[in-house]
């Protein structure tokens, strides 16, 4: 079965003050289906660049990234848009919950894009609350949630629509330690039960110590790829 990520000689250089600053240099990187895989490194060190090529929200200056069989730079804006909707979902450090929707209409939104049926929407939200442990909050807004509830709804957006993969970028950054171990557990029982490909960029230890695979990077290079 091939990869459902594969990067090959992936460079990304911004020039953004008239400084070339090379963020990739060279990256080498297959993922396999079912994966529960950390980016680890300093700030600065590529982790969220490399999450980003890998989800088609940035172009590699050079090189290749397919996903799930799909070459990202054979693809158009709307095709690119098309995958993430459908085969990628993300959960981001600052939640990017919607805060007029409810915890189940923000879980609700990716589906109502796919036009996804309102019997199948019922089903799938109300049953992926459950999985994160909110079946009883589905009414309240992100404003009436705390911080790891909040994140809980966006994992619960992310894994919905069944996709292909997962990116989660420092995903219990804005969390107590307490909830952060929650929140890692949770991820990695989706994982184990589900089967759902996770990759983090994070540099927190809760995480490391649940990944089966630890990518370091420093520099914008793989420093270091261990398997568990």
């Amino acid at each position: 079965m091939p990869p459902i990520v594969s990067v090959r000689g992936v460079t990304r250089t911004y020039n953004t003050t008239g400084i070339p600053v090379q963020a990739l240099a060279g990256i080498d990187l297959d993922v396999e289906k079912g994966e529960f895989t950390a980016l680890m490194g300093p700030s600065g060190s590529g982790k969220t660049t490399l999450l980003n090529v890998i989800g088609g929200l940035d172009a590699p200056t050079s090189g290749s990234v397919q996903v799930d069989g799909q070459d990202l730079g054979a693809m158009s804006g709307d095709e690119l848009s098309s995958l993430r909707l459908e085969r990628i979902g993300f959960v981001f450090q600052a939640y990017n919950l919607i805060p007029v929707l409810t915890a189940y209409e923000n879980a609700e939104f990716v589906l109502l894009m796919r036009g996804v049926s309102a019997e199948e929407r019922r089903r799938r939200v109300t049953g992926v609350l459950a999985e994160v442990g909110l079946e009883t909050m589905a009414h309240r807004r992100p404003n009436e949630l705390s911080g790891g509830q909040q994140q809980r709804v966006a994992v619960a957006r992310a894994i919905v629509a069944d996709p292909a993969l997962v990116l989660a970028d420092e995903p219990t950054a804005n969390l107590d330690s307490r909830t952060g171990v929650e929140l890692v557990a949770l991820m990695r029982r989706l994982n184990e039960e589900h089967g759902v490909t996770f990759i983090f960029a994070t540099h927190d230890p809760k995480v490391l110590d649940a990944a089966r695979r630890v990518v370091e990077l420093q520099d914008g290079r793989i420093a270091r790829d261990e398997r568990r």
